[in-house]
């Protein structure tokens, strides 16, 4: 069994820094402190560096359709995007392609084999009846602790109210956890109708016909609905700032809510959607306001926050180009679908590489947030609250060997020039970066090595989830 020892490096975890020495033996970190060299095979010092846990995405979308294309990022393209941005393990979705959940588990499980890091899945629960709440239960059999619903997307995604409080009790009763996509779906119709009748088509009109306060009012509604159930609930995407108040509101009164936002929001507003380009910053839910971004900030500042993920689901700006992906030309149609129609531009961004990069320059390097606080936000918080913890997002002995050995004296002009993502643009196109992953691990490999890539298909495990995790 091979032995790594990482030397003189900084240790940070979501609660200290200090430096130590880290020995790998196998898959495991064996031991941290002062060690010796006697009998390891490989030495990497880390002077003038500091020691991460692996990345946790808790927020991803790989091969997924839509709107007549699918995102062009699959299971192995993107998690090696993930891979050099310092990110090990993602947790992707589950769709309900299939009469039964097991049906679509085991579908999702054969497309995500290809994975290069490790993952796992949400089940989205996009319908509800009888035979569905009968099966619910048994998801934790097949690895999966968590279900995503939506109060938007009508007639496609959306669950009424009703069936979101039934799913809730169940969770509550078998220890799983509920994800909430909190937006106003029947607003979002009607403004979308009344849009189109009057010729608006241009890409701002996607912001203007998803209103922030249905996202407002969603969350507290969920919030709501999760405190009758006695449940905890996860609202992803946050990206209002009434809805990180109505989060706060609701965990001062003991309602077990969570929030994640994604770091488009806390960079972009819907003005960037008025560009020549704009179809590039179309997500749902959309940007909002620079007023939007500092209140999302300060959520993470403060704890009201919890995870930073990306919901990466990447589609080319012009997909009738090809471009070069390990040599080969890839083109997938993209968001020129919509060229004319704004409801028919794909939904979706990449970030799955970027987050961690970016949210270092912004964050730790601004001072906005400690080094302690990145950990957390973006590894250990989501492990504890998907219950991968200890075994991902910590650096103790018995954990995984997910290792980031990051430079913070690193500069990088960043852009789709060191893009892994398999796509035609990079939301960050130029910027300025100080701090960047310089070696990955996964579990004792060594995977990414500065710009070189020694991880391969297939490396990526499952890694089985049989209950939810913690309340954070």
């Amino acid at each position: 069994m091979s032995r790594i020892l990482i030397k003189n490096g900084t240790l940070i975890t979501d609660q200290e820094s200090r430096q130590v020495d880290l020995l790998i033996e196998g898959e495991k970190i064996v031991a941290i402190e002062a060690v010796s060299a006697k009998n390891v095979e490989t030495v990497v010092d880390a002077s003038g560096k500091f020691i991460l846990p692996g990345g946790i995405d808790p927020h991803t979308h790989f091969d997924l359709p839509m709107f007549g294309t699918v995102s062009s990022d699959d299971h192995y393209t993107g998690t090696k995007a993930a891979a050099f941005g310092g990110t090990t393990t993602v947790i992707d979705f589950v769709s309900l392609d299939f009469p039964t959940l097991h049906e679509s588990v085991e579908a999702w499980r054969e497309k995500a084999a290809k994975a290069a890091v490790d993952y796992t899945a949400h089940m989205n629960l996009t319908r509800f009846d009888s035979n569905i709440a009968a099966e619910i239960p048994r998801l934790p059999e097949w690895g999966i602790a968590s279900l995503k619903v939506f109060t938007a997307y009508n007639n496609r995604l959306r669950l009424d109210d009703g069936s979101i409080f039934k799913a809730l009790q169940i969770a509550r009763q078998h220890d799983m956890l509920v994800l909430i996509h909190a937006e106003n779906g029947d607003v979002i119709e009607v403004l979308t109708t009344q849009a189109l009748a009057a010729g608006h088509t241009e890409p701002i009109w996607h912001a203007r016909t998803r209103p922030a306060w249905g996202a407002v009012e969603a969350t507290l509604r969920a919030c709501a609905l999760a405190a009758q159930a006695d449940a905890p609930i996860y609202i992803v995407h946050m990206n209002a700032a009434g809805e990180v108040d109505m989060l706060r509101y609701a965990r001062e009164r003991g309602v077990r809510a969570m929030g994640e936002t994604c770091p488009q929001y806390l960079f972009f507003t819907e003005e960037d959607l008025k560009r020549p380009d704009g179809a590039k910053w179309i997500c749902s839910p959309p940007m909002r306001t620079s007023a939007d971004n500092n209140r999302l900030w300060q959520g993470l500042m403060d704890g009201t926050l919890q995870t930073v993920g990306t919901d990466h689901c990447p589609f080319f700006f012009d997909g009738t180009k090809p471009i070069l992906y390990e040599g080969k030309p890839v083109a997938i149609p993209g968001k020129e679908l919509g060229k004319d129609d704004f409801t028919k531009i794909p939904n979706g961004l990449p970030g799955v590489q970027d987050r961690l990069p970016v949210l270092w320059t912004a964050g730790v390097v601004s001072g906005k947030l400690t080094p302690q606080q990145f950990v957390a936000l973006t590894s250990t918080n989501p492990a504890k609250i998907f219950g991968l913890y200890p075994r991902k997002g910590a650096l103790l002995p018995g954990s995984d060997a997910d290792i980031v050995i990051w430079d913070p004296n690193k500069k990088v002009k960043y852009g789709v020039a060191l893009s892994h993502q398999r796509t035609d643009y990079n939301l960050y196109e130029g910027w300025e970066l100080t701090g960047y992953p310089e070696k990955v691990f996964l579990r004792g490999k060594l995977i990414v090595d500065g710009e070189r890539w020694l991880g391969k298909s297939g490396d990526g495990q499952f890694l089985p989830r049989r209950s939810s995790g913690e309340f954070l």
